[in-house]
């Protein structure tokens, strides 16, 4: 089974501009000439972690998914981020997933940041999501979603796992850590992407987007810059690592109840 390359852009969002950060995104994708199989953008790509959802909603055919369907099929390649989105009276802080044959996936943040009130505005999620890529099974998330590790168990049923976010840098030390932990515990590829700059409420964000291996090695540290970053995720070093050691025969089996 082949490689999955991952392309990571980590960046400083204009604050509640839809059209800005597309017209943003747009020129740095411009610039993405080697083939790759996932581009991962932050939470909330599009407006910044705002909980103004009434004024910033779109739809599905919103202008934040056609620009992501239409680079997805020009780049021949998957796409993720998370947008706000309206359905029906209900607002989702939602990670949208396009393929290059213009199929459409999504997955509703399911732990909403109460201390941001978060919850109060936008609807949790119910349903996790994992797509097949190359022959990898990923697994798609949401910033808080990495502090929760029944949620995110790993029970053989995904290869890597993707969580796109906007964390503070005064939290720094727990992203890098949390990441950490879940590649470990899981046995998978854990690829992160933070929002970095300050906020339009003045919050700075760390950056310290980063892929690390089922070994819990980092083969990609974007740290406090800003552009585009890519890896090579390695299949044998994955497969090789859960024959030698299984750890995940002996996993508690957890039941979650929604």
């Amino acid at each position: 089974m082949s490689n999955l390359k991952i392309t990571l852009i980590q960046i400083t969002l204009y604050w509640e501009d839809i059209d800005k950060n597309i017209k943003m995104f747009s020129q740095k994708l411009d610039k993405v000439k080697e083939k790759t199989d996932l581009i991962i953008l932050p939470e909330m790509f599009s407006t910044g972690f705002t909980m103004n959802a009434r004024k910033l909603a779109e739809g599905m055919n919103g202008k934040a998914v056609v620009f992501m369907k239409h680079f997805s099929e020009k780049l021949n390649s998957y796409i993720c981020g998370s947008v706000i989105i309206k359905s029906g009276k209900k607002f989702y802080n939602r990670l949208i997933v396009c393929s290059p044959e213009g199929k459409t996936q999504y997955y509703d943040k399911r732990h909403l940041f109460s201390i941001g009130k978060e919850n109060s505005v936008y609807t949790e999620g119910k349903k996790h999501l994992i797509i097949n890529i190359k022959g990898w099974r990923v697994a798609f998330f949401i910033c808080y979603d990495l502090r929760f590790p029944v949620w995110c168990r790993n029970k053989n049923n995904y290869d890597a796992a993707v969580f796109s976010a906007n964390w503070p840098m005064e939290r720094n030390y727990y992203w890098k850590n949390l990441l950490l932990a879940r590649a470990i515990e899981n046995q998978c590829y854990v690829a992160g992407v933070n929002g970095i700059g300050k906020d339009g409420k003045g919050y700075a964000l760390s950056g310290d987007s980063a892929i690390i291996n089922p070994l819990g090695k980092y083969i990609l540290e974007a740290k406090v810059k800003n552009g585009i970053f890519s890896a090579q995720l390695d299949r044998k070093i994955l497969d090789n690592f859960r024959k030698k050691f299984p750890v995940y025969k002996d996993a508690d089996k957890f039941k979650i109840i929604l």
